[in-house]
C-alpha cells in the first residue's frame, strides 16, 4: 500500500509499499534505533560506522562511510527506504539516491528534534507504538535531568585534534551540554569552529571534555590541554552519549548524570 510521509526537511517521501521491507540506514544512531524497534529483518544495509548493537551490526552489509557511501552497492540492494541525515551524509550522494529510491532525511539539532525523529521513524517503518513508548521514556529522562539543580560549569567540548575543533552553536552536542547543565564556552561560534591554544586559554573553561568521536582522544592527549589550561578539569568522554540521538539517549541521560556528579 502506497503511503506519503514528511521528513524533518519538510520533504514528501513516497513509499510504494508499507511497511518497508528493505531499509538502508546511513546514520549510526538511527541504525541503532531501527534495531531497537525490532527491524532486524528489514535492515538491508548500513554504514561501517553503524557499530551498535554489537551483536547485530556485523551481520549486515556495510555500504561505506557516512560521507563516502558506496552508491553502487546501495543501488544493488534495491531498498524501498533509505534513512539519512542532513548533517551526517553528503548532499550530492543523497541527491543521487533520491533520484532512485525513497529517501527520508532527519535534521536533529535539539533534544526535541530527536524525540520527533524517533516518533516519525516509528511511523515510517510501521513501529509507531514502540517508537512512541521510547520517545516518552526519553522525554521523561530529559525532564528529570532538567529539574535537577547543579552549579553551571563552563565547558569546552572538543571533537577533533590537529586542528583542534570544538562543538559550537546549532549542534546537537551544544544542546546536550545545555541539557546537562553545562555552559558551552564556544556557543557563540558557528557549528564546529577550529580553535587555537590561545582561543582555549581565552575561553578559560572550568571543564574540558575530550570526545571519543569523531577523533578518538585518549590519555596521551590530556597533557597538552593541562599545559594550556592548568586550572581546568579535563575528562575523556564517550562521544556517543552526547551526539547519538536515537535509542542511546536513554543511556546518555544516566551517563551525563554520573559525569556531572564526578566533575
Amino acid at each position: 500500500m502506497k503511503r506519503i510521509f514528511i521528513d524533518q526537511m519538510e520533504r514528501r517521501v513516497s513509499l510504494s509499499s508499507f511497511p518497508p521491507q528493505r531499509i538502508v540506514s546511513l546514520v549510526p544512531s538511527q541504525t541503532e534505533l531501527l534495531f531497537y524497534l525490532g527491524l532486524e529483518r528489514e535492515i538491508a544495509g548500513i554504514t561501517k560506522f553503524c557499530i551498535h548493537p554489537e551483536d547485530q551490526f556485523r551481520f549486515k552489509p556495510k555500504l561505506g562511510g557516512t560521507k563516502s557511501l558506496h552508491l553502487d552497492q546501495i543501488a544493488a540492494l534495491k531498498p524501498d527506504l533509505v534513512i539519512a541525515n542532513k548533517e551526517e551524509n553528503e548532499k550530492e550522494q543523497i541527491e543521487w539516491l533520491e533520484e532512485r529510491f525513497p529517501v527520508w532525511i532527519s535534521d536533529v539539532v535539539k533534544p526535541d528534534d530527536a524525540l520527533e525523529m524517533i516518533r516519525r521513524i516509528g511511523e515510517l517503518t510501521g513501529k509507531a507504538e514502540a517508537a512512541t513508548v521510547l520517545s516518552l521514556k526519553v522525554q521523561g529522562e530529559f525532564s528529570r535531568l532538567r529539574a535537577e539543580k547543579w552549579p553551571a560549569k563552563r565547558a569546552a567540548y572538543l571533537i577533533w585534534n590537529q586542528p583542534v575543533m570544538a562543538a559550537g552553536a546549532n549542534t546537537f552536542i551544544d544542546s546536550m551540554l545545555r541539557l546537562a547543565g553545562f555552559k558551552n564556552v564556544f556557543s557563540r561560534h558557528p557549528r564546529y569552529p577550529e580553535i587555537t591554544d590561545a582561543d582555549l586559554q581565552s575561553a578559560n573553561p572550568e571543564l574540558i571534555l575530550l570526545s571519543s568521536e569523531p577523533f578518538p582522544f585518549s590519555e596521551k592527549h590530556m597533557a597538552h590541554f593541562r599545559e594550556i589550561c592548568p586550572e581546568s578539569v579535563i575528562r575523556l568522554v564517550n562521544g556517543e552519549m552526547f551526539s547519538w540521538y536515537g535509542s542511546r539517549l536513554l543511556e546518555a541521560v544516566r551517563y551525563i548524570r554520573a559525569l556531572r556528579k564526578e566533575v
